[in-house]
């Protein structure tokens, strides 16, 4: 954020139920898809102009439903859900992690695939992150909605037929998440194309090079800009 903000930009990260210290923790289970939306949306109608909208991962699906009915000037998706969901991605898991699988679905809960710090550097970061910051990352993850991730794998699929927003499509070499091949799956529903960072994991935000990252989502808002004055 502060990033962004040295660049000029106003800059709001809004806290979604159920996360970090909003309200609806004990109902994050059963959260849907939607009521994100409705997050991002209450605080969309709070500022004075609509915003630019960028989305990681689950929160890159939850900007495509937003855009789906809401306009925006722009948006960017960081290594995103993309449109055809997560079964891909839900399959690799099972392969690599059986038992855990199994738990997640027995328990209701997705936090068994971060459970470790090695199990959240293997689904988020590189391996030049420091077994330090993997560790501090890696103690501030919770759980999230068991419903939301069905919503994901197929109940609440995004729709980019009905979005007109100029969209940045990025993505990581080293995402065990989502592949390059589903970034650029994701960029072509949106008449774009996708743009893979080299040697970075899932988390772009967070890796060791996240200012490259950063610069090229500011440099292509400030050529949006310019290309509509």
């Amino acid at each position: 954020m502060d990033y962004f903000v040295q660049r000029g930009f106003s800059v709001h990260a809004p806290s979604l139920r159920g996360h970090g210290a909003s309200e609806g923790r004990d109902k994050l289970r059963w959260t849907r898809i939607e009521d994100y939306v409705d997050d991002v949306v209450a605080v969309a109608q709070t500022l004075p102009n609509a915003p630019i909208v960028i989305g990681h991962s689950m929160g890159g699906l939850v900007v495509q439903k937003y855009l789906e009915l809401h306009a925006a000037p722009a948006a960017v998706l960081l290594a995103s859900v993309p449109p055809s969901g997560v079964l891909a991605t839900t399959l690799r898991i099972a392969r690599r992690h059986p038992l855990i699988f199994a738990k997640v679905n027995l328990t209701l809960s997705l936090y068994p695939i971060v459970a470790t710090p090695s199990l959240a550097r293997e689904a988020f970061f590189s391996d030049s992150m420091s077994a330090a910051q993997v560790e501090g990352y890696w103690g501030r993850m919770q759980d999230e909605s068991f419903l939301g991730f069905l919503d994901m794998l197929a109940f609440n699929l995004p729709r980019p037929k009905k979005v007109s927003t100029p969209i940045l499509v990025l993505g990581a070499s080293k995402d065990t998440v989502f592949s390059p091949a589903e970034i650029e799956a994701t960029a072509s529903a949106y008449n774009t194309t996708g743009e893979i960072f080299d040697e970075m994991a899932h988390d772009m935000m967070l890796e060791p090079k996240w200012e490259s990252v950063a610069e090229r989502i500011s440099d292509w808002l400030k050529g949006q800009a310019a290309a509509k004055d």
